[in-house]
């Protein structure tokens, strides 16, 4: 029996890619394993032409402590997203396509040119520049405006939100809803308008670790997660980064907080006039607090705080939802009151 590819193995992926024709049988390209995704391999090729690829597999079970699955197909859904996000994001912050192969749930796109930033590693060492935050809303802005504008054939191609429901419903929301009982009934109503809501193209996985800054300019990876739904759970996956990092790096918590207002304030604007608009900042700060308590006690905590700091985003948050503000930033000023 044929041994399923790991495209770790560096033997494995170029047997493979020579196979396949993708690669020339006497070429051996240079390979590095990549770290820091939880769901996918991921793989840098540098060709002697100088053309690189990263290679990314999907898995079925995630690489976090506790039991997490989802459906390795989501790599069709990644790349029929990557194709479409091309067309309406900002040019150039999205990377190109190369090939996919749905039997190995593996698809291979343009590796961002060096030298490039993880977004998340600059932020996590106190430089939250404006202009990351201005073209972090405006990717998103993009995305969702073009989202609405083209509803009638992106509420088709991106009607399937199992993904969604394997990857953010239930490790997020519903896992956090059995750890904090008493925050239950505000998650399970968030849950629930979440799944009834079908306003516009939703990325899933809007978040710094997912960009790179590559001469000044934001490329947005990691596409699995995308459907058609509730753009107010981009907003709240979003802000919950800057509102984390300023619970974290108390020195720079101004700084912080400062960014998430002015993301907010910039993706508004630039979203402009639709007819979801009127009741977005509402759920949008109600999907803020349900991610700054997943990311604190769901199935992927963020790594970063500690056990303190995490204890505090728990208590303020789950206070906050008693009452949640309706307006970002009065959300802003009673989590950084809180923490």
């Amino acid at each position: 029996m044929t041994q399923p590819l790991d495209i770790e193995n560096r033997e494995s992926l170029l047997a493979y890619l020579r196979r396949h024709g993708r690669i020339s049988p006497r070429e051996s390209p240079r390979t590095t394993n990549l770290a820091g995704g939880v769901s996918n391999r991921t793989v840098l090729l540098e060709r002697a032409s100088g053309e690189s690829w990263v290679l990314k597999q999907s898995l079925e079970k995630l690489r976090v402590q506790a039991d997490w699955f989802s459906d390795p197909r989501r790599i069709e859904r990644e790349a029929l997203g990557m194709q479409l996000l091309a067309e309406i994001a900002p040019p150039g912050s999205i990377t190109p396509l190369i090939f996919l192969d749905p039997e190995c749930h593996l698809l291979a796109m343009e590796a961002v040119p060096q030298p490039h930033e993880n977004w998340k590693t600059l932020l996590l060492s106190g430089r939250p520049e404006p202009d990351h935050v201005r073209q972090f809303a405006r990717i998103l802005a993009a995305i969702h405006r073009a989202g609405f504008l083209r509803r009638e054939q992106f509420a088709i191609e991106f009607e399937d939100r199992s993904f969604f429901e394997s990857l953010r419903l239930e490790p997020y929301y519903e896992y956090s809803a059995r750890r904090v009982p008493e925050v239950a009934p505000f998650l399970q109503k968030l849950v629930d308008e979440t799944r009834a809501t079908r306003e516009t193209l939703v990325h899933g996985d809007f978040s710094p670790k997912n960009i790179l800054v590559h001469e000044g300019r934001l490329i947005l990876l990691d596409h699995e997660v995308i459907h058609f739904g509730d753009g107010a759970f981009d907003l709240g996956f979003a802000l919950t980064h800057f509102l984390s990092k300023a619970n974290h790096l108390k020195e720079r918590r101004d700084d912080f907080a400062d960014a998430a207002n002015s993301f907010w304030l910039i993706y508004r604007v630039a979203l402009g006039e639709v007819a979801w608009a009127a009741a977005l900042e509402e759920r949008a700060c109600r999907h803020t607090l349900a991610c700054l308590l997943a990311r604190c006690v769901g199935r992927s905590p963020l790594e970063y705080l500690t056990p303190s700091e995490a204890a505090a985003q728990v208590d303020a948050v789950s206070s906050t939802m008693e009452a949640p503000p309706h307006s970002v930033q009065r959300l802003v000023d009673e989590f950084i009151r809180q923490v």
